[in-house]
């Protein structure tokens, strides 16, 4: 338990590990066509935003449960 959280009372869940993770750029492979890569890297952006999208409702459902707002 980390200082404070004891004499606060609350116990935060841990971060979801897919929360924390980062996503790579999409590999750029010599000779392919542009438009190839970038469909994966908008694939990747599109998996950031919804970890982030994640990151956010986790955090709303913390705020909710222990009733602080930021």
């Amino acid at each position: 338990m980390v200082k404070g959280q004891g004499a606060a009372g609350i116990v935060l869940p841990p971060l979801p590990d897919d929360l924390l993770r980062q996503e790579a750029h999409a590999p750029v492979v010599e000779g392919e066509p542009v438009i190839a890569i970038l469909a994966r890297e908008r694939q990747a952006l599109d998996r950031a935003n919804a970890r982030q999208g994640r990151t956010v409702r986790f955090y709303a459902d913390l705020t909710s449960r222990f009733g602080t707002r930021r």
